[in-house]
């Protein structure tokens, strides 16, 4: 493909950026620690014909998303790689035809020079690209971005979790952050549904009472209610027509609505330990006008282990991070997962998923 061509032309002259990412020589901070940001993304996930939006899933949410990083990181491999050794073997047929000596043998269609200390993978900088401030992995074509019809035609939710790692001051930044990127992706205005899950919260127990009960102590009221006056204002902004909660029981919610000034219009519950919504919480919901909605999400949807795993240079890995006995290969540093984003379009006069993927933000971190 030509446009790589182009891309490489364009990295001559402004790639610094991205070369500190790929050779480990991040932006320095306070002159004590350097960081990373990473971008993950999954694509459209949605295959083999429309998904019933009400069919259950097959797999817990978690399990998905890594499923489904993994895949795209090997499918934006395969493709960035043999487009570029398409290219390559281009040029040599150029200098070739120019007279240049021996110019076809330089390149005569082979795959890639990749390295074969890892694996086999093409290099980073060919599939993955720095885009403001951050390492997409892999690089989107922004250009492919948007829905078959017009926004209107759908119902887009997004459900954003933020992860134990990501920095309480630093929600904010992360919501606004990964609502962009899903209206980029979508190519939309607005979202209709952005719904919320904190940290340390559940609905898990033998019984519904018990759950409802193990769920009033749980996460941090102050840092829940700091966190959304920042949703609050993505509201207000219109780039989230509704916002909601996920996982709050019928104390919780309660505290809760006292101190908010744009009350959640939906709570999302995970049921799966309890044969019933607790009668509390039903109770409060209706008294409230909420909505009550069930779902099968992995609470601890992206751990750090996995993260460094997906990324990391064993077997089915990214290769992106440097082998933590060897040190060579790849970025170097503590990885923390920070936020994860579930985006869903539904078309709404047929009630099916046309658009379903996930973004992820992380950051990596050497001293």
């Amino acid at each position: 493909m030509r446009f790589l061509k182009l891309f490489y032309l364009l990295l001559a002259d402004t790639g610094q950026s991205i070369w500190l990412f790929l050779t480990g020589r991040k932006k320095q901070l306070g002159g004590k620690r350097t960081m990373a940001k990473l971008i993950l993304s999954t694509g459209n996930i949605v295959s083999g014909g429309p998904s019933i939006i009400r069919k259950p899933g097959a797999y817990r949410s978690n399990l998905e998303l890594t499923n489904s990083l993994r895949s795209n990181f090997l499918a934006a491999q395969e493709d960035y790689a043999t487009a570029a050794a398409d290219d390559e073997a281009q040029d040599g047929k150029l200098h070739a035809n120019g007279g240049v000596e021996n110019g076809a043998a330089k390149s005569n269609g082979n795959a890639l020079h990749v390295n074969t200390e890892t694996g086999g993978r093409p290099p980073v900088s060919v599939w993955t690209a720095e885009e403001d401030g951050a390492l997409y992995v892999p690089r989107i074509d922004w250009s492919e971005a948007g829905l078959q019809e017009e926004p209107l035609q759908y119902s887009i939710t997004v459900k954003l979790f933020f992860l134990p790692s990501a920095s309480v001051e630093r929600r904010a930044q992360f919501a606004k952050k990964a609502l962009d990127l899903v209206l980029k992706e979508l190519d939309a205005p607005a979202i209709d549904l952005l719904i919320v899950s904190f940290p340390g919260m559940s609905f898990e127990g033998d019984c519904e009472w018990e759950a409802d009960r193990h769920n009033a102590v749980q996460g941090n009221d102050e840092e829940e209610l700091a966190t959304w006056a920042a949703i609050e204002d993505l509201h207000r902004a219109g780039l989230a027509k509704s916002i909601g909660l996920a996982e709050f029981g019928s104390e919780k919610l309660a505290r809760f609505l006292q101190r908010v000034q744009v009350r959640p219009s939906v709570n999302q519950i995970n049921i799966k330990n309890c044969c019933n919504v607790p009668p509390p919480l039903t109770k409060l919901a209706k008294e409230e006008g909420i909505e009550l909605l069930a779902h099968s999400d992995c609470i601890d949807i992206l751990p750090e282990g996995t993260l460094r795993e997906l990324l990391g240079q064993g077997l089915g890995g990214a290769g992106i991070l440097a082998d933590p006995e060897t040190g060579a290969g790849g970025l170097k540093g503590d990885l923390a997962p920070q936020w994860v984003a579930k985006y869903t379009a539904v078309v709404r006069d047929r009630g099916v998923i046309e658009n379903k993927g996930y973004f992820a933000g992380a950051e990596l971190t050497e001293g």
